[in-house]
């Protein structure tokens, strides 16, 4: 365990969500692909599993969860009593000394001993369907081998808050399914910095938010100060609209104590812009970089340093984007007299009774459909949010704690308004509205019909010949992916429900509870394929690779490789493991005979058709009938693709590719190296020749095609898919709406060519 126990950040990338979380991965992943990311290590989650496991205290930590997280008071002392148990528990001393010289060879690199920030970093963080972001804490300015250990105690500890205990009870979430790893990485002493959103986060509007203010950008994460404001169009590449508000103080390292200080700003700065134009389009440029590798909007922080340098710090999906692209019928407040203004932090609008929170006693005085007034939201308020009917603060940007809550909870909000709650009294009536962060006089909605639509173009839904698909790794994202409109999922991966279960598949066939574990993949595959019946859902056998089953309970015996992805994963686990390989088809299997004939079955890492026929003999063998049983294959490697009818012959519905490992394995990259992950690009001549051959085969013999690989969501590639002729495209939840309008231009241009074609045929 202990060689997994802390890693180089620049050793792991996206794929390593369980080990380093979102945070790590996300950085890992950031590093690859050549953006500027300070040096940094992670101790994982794993490291983090075995000190609850090892020290005997996991149980009565899950122990004191066990509350109703609705009542204020007793969700603080679980928060308590959880935070004690692990900062009172002794770290072991493997660990530690393994954490010790990690640190240690970060400050040889560096020439010194350095400062850094350690940042928690949760395991279910900043996933494309949940945002766990600033639940966990971070420490700032931290110097020496032994305040690096109370801190990433600290950070372990802070899984526990409050928010993060009822935001997992909220989501469905199991806390003993989430685990948290650290990030160490050496600390940009930021004279600016911020956060920016590469689109719109409450409409999804191809416009970048960038928010800055003097020194750390703890000021604007905490929500003490009101930032300033830029909104860029990211097609004409110009500043559109900026607020520059006075930010009378900032977050700084003390030069003497080196501790992280607040401090008046100079009163020469106070009302000055914090970002230069040359500034702001370069943060753009990164975002949008972030955003094409990834293929999803993404909200990143940043630090600009003495020397003007740029470092990319953090980078997530932006989750909260609704679809609110249909004409519905709605409220829309009547243009009254206006008596605050601030940012529009989360969509919609709602009229009620003001109820000024000033102190944490006073929450109870909020009942549902009042508007919650107050300095800045923490997480002890999250029981009165979810009551109110609106949010609204003086202080805070578009990431402090009231706006990412109220985007969760789907509450309209209002943040930095600076006087709300001196300027509103207790019973007053007002109406909020979330988007444009205007707060009306008295009660001023009426019901009207939209006449436009106001945030997206055009809703492209069900009318492309392209079915345009939904890829989902979790459960628990089925209703949001469903809400997209999605012809259905095109990957449901199987790994996550397995790994979640923190027990290794092996130790459930030794003790004897196959059925126990049957039930639980039934159980997660029931819930998408209820979601989206009778649309087709495209369930993608076991694909993890050895490292991650390693850290489960039971997971001793797993091989070690030195590349888990070229190695045993995939159908070849399935063909050598028969065992568990029909503990999965035996689910299947009960799914169909409760009637979710919507489930195909996808075999991934396929290279030679007699993987398939062996896999239909097990098929068999369990009692599955093959005459009607949906089965497709993913498209990894170019064995597959170059003999792509072989396969055919055999007997296969459909295929997909999946364009992350089919790019490695093309073009011999390793996309997590640091010194080749450059060259790695899924557009290459080589992967898209692959891709057009075997769409062109698969057409010829009525065999379905898809995509779902990260790739099926840059635009410029759904285009060459849609013109070779792809059956679907299965996008990550936050891209389907921009995919399906990719699609459909795509298909509008290629009718207009045929069109103008055949006359120039008539008129000859």
């Amino acid at each position: 365990m202990l060689e997994k126990s802390v890693v180089w950040l620049q050793d792991v990338g996206s794929s390593d969500l369980r080990l380093v979380g979102g945070k790590g991965a996300s950085l890992g992943e950031m590093m690859s692909i050549g953006l500027p990311v300070p040096p940094s290590f992670a101790v994982t989650a794993m490291a983090f599993r075995a000190f609850i496991d090892d020290t005997g205290i996991a149980d009565r930590l899950f122990k004191a969860l066990e509350i109703d997280v609705n009542d204020t008071r007793v969700l603080k002392e679980a928060e308590n009593a959880a935070k004690e148990l692990i900062l009172m528990t002794e770290m072991p001393s493997k660990l530690k000394e393994k954490i010790l010289d990690y640190y240690d060879t970060m400050c040889k690199n560096e020439g010194g001993e350095v400062y850094v920030a350690v940042r928690s970093s949760a395991t279910a963080e900043d996933l494309p369907d949940a945002s766990f972001a600033g639940q966990q804490d971070t420490f700032l300015n931290i110097k020496g081998g032994e305040a690096v250990i109370d801190a990433v105690k600290r950070c372990w500890a802070s899984l526990y808050n409050s928010r993060a205990i009822f935001y997992r009870i909220e989501h469905n979430f199991n806390h003993r399914e989430v685990d948290i790893s650290v990030v160490i990485q050496k600390m940009v002493d930021s004279k600016k910095a911020g956060v920016m959103f590469t689109r719109d986060p409450s409409t999804g509007a191809m416009t970048s938010i960038i928010e800055a203010s003097w020194g750390l950008g703890e000021a604007i994460v905490s929500g003490s100060v009101s930032p300033d404001h830029y909104v860029v169009d990211r097609s004409s590449k110009k500043i559109i609209n900026q607020m520059i508000p006075t930010k009378d103080k900032m977050y700084i390292r003390d030069p003497e104590t080196r501790e992280t200080v607040v401090v008046p700003v100079p009163q020469g700065m106070r009302d000055a812009r914090v970002l230069t134009d040359g500034e702001i389009m370069k943060l753009v440029e990164f975002g949008e970089i972030v955003e094409d590798h990834y293929g999803i909007a993404q909200d990143a922080e940043w630090g600009i340093d003495e020397a003007g340098k740029i470092y990319m710090l953090q980078s997530r999906p932006i989750t909260t984007i609704k679809d609110v692209s249909e004409p519905s019928e709605s409220s829309e407040p009547v243009e009254e007299e206006i008596i605050l203004v601030g940012l529009g932090a989360a969509p919609g609008i709602a009229t009620g009774k003001v109820k000024i929170v000033r102190k944490i006693d006073e929450l109870p005085k909020v009942e549902e459909g009042d508007i919650m007034v107050t300095k800045m939201t923490t997480p002890d308020m999250v029981p009165a949010m979810k009551r109110a009917a609106a949010i609204v603060t003086d202080e805070g940007g578009l990431t402090c704690h009231a706006a990412i809550v109220s985007r969760e909870l789907s509450t309209p909000a209002v943040v930095g308004t600076k006087k709300a709650t001196s300027l509103l009294k207790d019973k007053m009536i007002i109406t909020v509205d979330g988007e444009k962060g205007k707060i009306y006089r008295g009660s001023l909605i009426k019901e009207k019909v939209h006449e436009e639509v106001k945030v997206r173009p055009v809703s492209y839904r069900h009318i492309t010949a392209t079915e345009v698909k939904v890829n989902i790794s979790i459960p628990e994202a089925a209703e949001k992916a469903a809400a997209t409109g999605a012809d259905g999922v095109g990957l449901l991966r199987i790994e996550h429900m397995i790994l979640g279960l923190n027990k290794h598949p092996s130790l459930y066939i030794a003790e004897g509870k196959e059925d126990e574990y049957i039930n639980e993949l039934v159980k997660g595959i029931k819930t998408v394929a209820d979601a989206f019946y009778p649309k087709p859902v495209w369930v993608r056998t076991l694909d993890a690779p050895t490292d991650e089953f390693r850290s489960m309970k039971g997971g001793d015996d797993e091989p070690i490789e030195h590349n888990p992805m070229l190695g045993w994963r995939g159908i070849r686990r399935d063909l050598t493991y028969t065992e568990h390989f029909k503990l999965e088809l035996g689910a299947f299997k009960k799914l169909f005979e409760l009637g979710y004939r919507n489930v195909g079955i996808m075999l991934p890492l396929v290279q030679h058709p007699s993987e398939v026929k062996r896999a239909k003999q097990i098929m068999e063998e369990v009692g599955l009938d093959l005459e009607t049983t949906t089965l497709g294959i993913m498209i990894e490697t170019p064995a597959a693709a170059i003999i792509i009818e072989e396969f055919l012959d055999v007997g296969l519905d459909f295929v997909s590719f999946g364009t992350n490992d089919l790019t490695q394995y093309t073009l011999a990259i390793d996309r997590n190296n640091e010194n080749v992950a450059k060259l790695y690009n899924e557009r290459h001549p080589a992967v898209m020749k692959l891709i057009e051959y075997v769409i062109g085969v698969c057409r010829e013999r009525g065999v379905m095609t898809s995509i779902c690989g990260q790739a099926g969501s840059k635009p410029e590639i759904v285009k060459k898919l849609v013109e070779f002729g792809i059956s679907s495209i299965s996008a990550n939840i936050d891209a389907v709406d921009a995919v399906r309008h990719t699609v459909a231009i795509e298909e509008q241009k290629l009718i207009v060519e045929l069109v103008r074609s055949n006359r120039g045929l008539i008129d000859k």
